[in-house]
């Protein structure tokens, strides 16, 4: 499509830091024409905003469930020995961490 085919002039204005952004991103996708990246952006792109409650107990569950790995590793590096307590810490911590898993899956597959 020639420019002469596109009459339509928008114009809007952005601040050193949004345009730093710009880019940058379009230097990600290897582009240096901004009015096509622009235009491209406004017809094609979108926007999603994820605020997933379930992202942030699955990084929590992660640090506990590491917190408790170094623990059990000391203790057995300390007496040579493993419990059968700790084993049973450590299934159900990856149960949690395959259910907040699914959890964030099935909530990402209800964007579309």
């Amino acid at each position: 499509m020639a420019n002469r085919e596109r009459q339509v002039q928008l114009k809007f204005r952005v601040t050193p830091q949004e345009r730093a952004l710009i880019e940058q991103k379009m230097a990600q996708l290897g582009t240096k024409n901004m009015a096509a990246y622009l235009r491209k952006m406004a017809i094609d792109g979108y926007v999603v905003n994820l605020e997933l409650p379930e992202l942030k107990e699955m990084v929590s569950l992660l640090r506990r469930s590491s917190n408790n790995l170094n623990q059990i590793a000391k203790r057995m590096n300390e007496t040579g020995r493993i419990y059968e307590a700790d084993i049973g810490d450590v299934l159900e911590n990856q149960e949690r961490l395959w259910q907040a898993a699914s959890d964030i899956l099935s909530s990402l597959t209800k964007l579309q």
